[in-house]
């Protein structure tokens, strides 16, 4: 494979690609002979930014669910190895882990990687990496894959037998809990929560985590991984397995639902009366739940979040909130740069479900993210109070509408910046309120006649410009639409039909 053909596998700070077959039109591009290459360069880059000599470099790698995870994760740890540094199969585990197997005591991995494509179809997958500074950044990943296309490792002698680092990273998380409470061994007692794993890797906070601290889990569906996803798609931002863990709530009448994404880096939620806990809502909560220990700081989440949070983050809560870029990445190299300014930014979230806390390594853990939710339920339990009244002043949804523009032709990059430079002409002639936006144009609307937003954005990769528009009142939908509508007129090579 030339070095071209390596480096389309690199999908901004991960590698991606097709594994299996399957799928009709989807060749296989991500091999074991191509992780292989990768693992081996991974090595050398890891030795060349620490300082450590390869031969005392000790690297974990573990996988998710997918069909195509142990043979990928054979070949990427033989890779390692063949460049003369440690490895550790860690077997079935998740990407926060992973980074924390860098962390614990027991692991101290100078690096770790992850065998995991997050919530796509079964026939794909991909590689995540970290090492002691967190996930690695885009040009790392671009560093790797240049070097990776150089080399041909021969096959290396065996690795480490396989390690539970799941059992170590369940422990934290159950200590966590306990450790709110005192030390209590049943904090949960009496609190009925539910799980939906999609298959994924997320069975284990069931097993190791709820039941062992006194939850009732009884209804919790989809916990043995399975790479071919029978159920659903694992991941919260899907409306069938939203529905699928709404369903278990409101069947079990549990207190709370829980889902995951295959690789439990995000999750959402369902309470007890079957509202979803998602997008908007799961940042307004986690950061409900942050207040009172972090006032007056700052909440960074990416672009399309709602003038809805706005009110209530800075209204309500008492909170500042910088709405950002998408890319969980870019949201959480931002909170990374506030606080080393001194500001404090103690959360980091896209609407997607990525979320990270300053204090738990600025690492986006739906597991950790969770606990934090657990916790909560628990201490408004104990005050004869339910979770959702920590949210209650969040004004609701109303109408919402997303609407993808196809770009035809070449340099859509290029076309779409001068799209939305006409976009802000066309919108600043019209008088119309243009608050602070990091990425794409922003409109916002507050008068009689119509409220809400819209946002104009191009997306990072792919020759498209998503426009997100939600209404406040009923019928304010529509009117925005038309508002759009006449502010992106005449644009030739921009396919409007999602609009009609």
């Amino acid at each position: 494979m030339t070095m071209s053909d390596i480096l389309k596998l690199q999908n901004g700070s991960d590698v991606r690609g097709v594994a299996v077959e399957g799928v009709e039109g989807e060749s296989i591009n991500l091999t074991p002979e191509i992780c292989r290459q990768i693992g081996c360069a991974y090595a050398s880059w890891l030795e060349k930014k620490s300082g450590i000599e390869v031969c005392d470099l000790r690297i974990g790698v573990g996988r998710d669910s997918r069909v195509s995870g142990p043979e990928l994760a054979d070949a990427l740890m033989d890779g390692i190895a063949s460049a003369g540094a440690k490895v550790v199969d860690c077997g079935m585990a998740t990407t926060p882990a992973m980074f924390m197997s860098i962390v614990f005591e027991e692991t101290c991995f100078n690096g770790s990687a992850m065998i995991t494509a997050s919530h796509l179809p079964f026939n794909r997958n991909g590689i995540k990496f970290f090492d002691n500074d967190g996930g690695l950044e885009h040009e790392d990943i671009t560093e790797i894959l240049k070097l990776a296309s150089l080399l041909n490792p021969m096959k290396a002698s065996p690795y480490t037998p396989e390690f539970d680092l799941l059992s170590i990273y369940a422990e934290y998380l159950k200590n966590h809990i306990s450790d709110a409470f005192g030390g209590s061994k049943q904090p949960l007692e009496g609190l009925h929560i539910v799980v939906d794993s999609g298959n994924g890797a997320s069975g284990f906070f069931v097993d190791k985590i709820l039941k062992p601290l006194g939850a009732d889990t009884t209804g919790s569906q989809f916990l043995e991984p399975d790479g071919m996803f029978p159920n659903h798609i694992p991941n919260p931002e899907n409306k069938q397995a939203m529905e699928a863990i709404r369903d278990a709530v409101l069947k079990n009448k549990a207190d709370l639902g829980l889902i995951f994404d295959t690789d439990v880096d995000r999750m959402s939620a369902v309470l007890s009366d079957g509202s979803e806990i998602n997008r908007d809502s799961i940042i307004a909560m986690i950061s409900a739940i942050l207040a009172p220990q972090y006032p007056g700081s700052t909440i960074i989440t990416d672009s399309v979040t709602s003038d809805r949070l706005t009110y209530f983050l800075e209204k309500e809560l008492g909170l500042k909130h910088l709405c950002y870029m998408r890319g969980y990445k870019n949201v959480i190299n931002k909170q990374k740069e506030l606080n080393a300014a001194g500001i404090c930014a103690p959360l980091a979230m896209e609407t997607s479900g990525h979320g990270a806390l300053k204090d738990n390594y600025y690492l986006d853990d739906g597991a950790f993210l969770a606990v934090k939710l657990v916790i909560a339920l628990a201490q408004a339990a104990k005050a004869g109070k339910k979770l959702d009244s920590l949210i209650e002043k969040l004004p609701p949804l109303v109408e919402e509408g997303e609407y993808r523009f196809k770009i035809s032709g070449e340099d859509f990059k290029d076309y779409g910046k001068s799209v939305l430079e006409e976009f802000k002409k066309r919108a600043e002639a019209a008088g119309y309120e243009l608050p602070q936006s990091y990425e794409g144009v922003r409109l916002s609307f507050k008068g009689e006649d119509v409220q809400g937003w819209i946002l104009l954005r191009l997306s990072l990769h792919d020759p498209v410009m998503p426009l997100n528009i939600e209404g406040a009142r009923k019928g304010d939908l529509a009117k925005l639409v038309e508002i759009a509508r006449k502010l992106t007129d005449g644009f030739d090579r921009l396919d409007r039909s999602a609009l009609k």
